[in-house]
């Protein structure tokens, strides 16, 4: 097949996707978008007669346009739009989560300091302050005081952009020193592993230690119900464990849709790559056959 990569930065992520997809024979195109330019009905000549598009760039701005001109154009493109539009921003995920009846940490969101300084306080200490937008356990925090809050309050009414005048305030869940990150295709899960830190901040790109992870039936459920509500597709999807709930053992707290996955495959036996390609040559071949009875409908 026909594969086009969207890309800003050939990482070892990327790397992995683009060696297997080389080993099986399949034709790759590196489309660098820093390089491109979308017209609104004409599509870079760089996007024709390609199978399927893999959207994998780096900032996320420029994966939510992209993703919307492939579409526009009629190229299929993995993830979707609507996919990436939901998992990009942190109100829109959590929304999702929750209209699905997925558990998921208690949200307010406020927009002047306030307003978040009454959520806060209602929350208790600690709690946690996130940006609306951003990876990596960029820009969070977590609140053990008041003084701390009015503090953070202030800096991020100060710093500008309109995104940090939105305040997104979490309860903090005690979870165990760990959270679980697992890889789902369409919500079929590819591998799962904890990453494990002292730190509150579990992000293996924190630092965490990874190890691979056996999910039980009620983890494999939830990771099909987070990926239905936000649209499929590939995804990661992080889980808390959490105690003292009568209904459930987990809380999902975010699904990301550029996910990387090399210290899951470091960690994991699963060859993810090879999950993820076999996926991609699935969604390609149905994305073939729906263009054809299209044409002949």
């Amino acid at each position: 097949m026909q594969v086009g990569l969207l890309y800003s930065r050939i990482r070892k992520d990327e790397k992995l996707l683009l060696a297997e997809l080389r080993e099986r024979g399949h034709d790759v195109v590196k489309i660098d978008v820093r390089d491109l330019q979308f017209g609104l009905t004409e599509a870079p000549e760089v996007l024709a007669d390609l199978d399927i598009v893999v959207d994998r760039c780096l900032a996320t701005s420029r994966s939510l346009y992209a993703t919307k001109f492939c579409e526009a154009y009629g190229v299929p493109v993995v993830n979707s739009a609507d996919t990436a539009e939901t998992c990009a921003d942190k109100v829109q995920n959590s929304l999702a989560l929750a209209g699905a009846g997925v558990p998921t940490p208690a949200t307010d969101v406020a927009f002047t300091k306030e307003s978040a300084m009454e959520s806060i306080e209602t929350f208790g200490y600690p709690c946690v302050l996130k940006p609306v937008v951003g990876s990596w356990g960029r820009l969070m925090a977590k609140i053990d005081s008041r003084s701390a809050a009015e503090a953070i309050l202030e800096h991020k009414a100060t710093l500008g952009h309109y995104e940090h005048k939105v305040f997104y305030v979490q309860e903090f869940v005690d979870k165990p020193g760990r959270d679980i990150r697992v890889l789902a295709t369409d919500g079929e899960p590819v591998a799962a592993m904890v990453r494990s830190s002292d730190h509150w901040l579990t992000n293996a790109a924190k630092g965490a230690e990874t190890d691979v992870f056996e999910l039980d039936a009620e983890a494999e459920e939830l990771v099909q119900q987070a990926s239905d509500a936000v649209g499929g597709g590939l995804l990661g999807i992080d889980l808390m464990e959490v105690s003292g709930e009568e209904d459930t053992n987990y809380t999902v707290h975010e699904v990301n849709h550029t996910v990387e996955f090399k210290a899951l495959n470091d960690a994991a036996e699963t060859d993810v790559p090879a999950e993820v390609v076999d996926w991609l040559e699935a969604k390609a071949a149905k994305a073939a056959e729906d263009a054809k009875q299209e044409v002949f409908a």
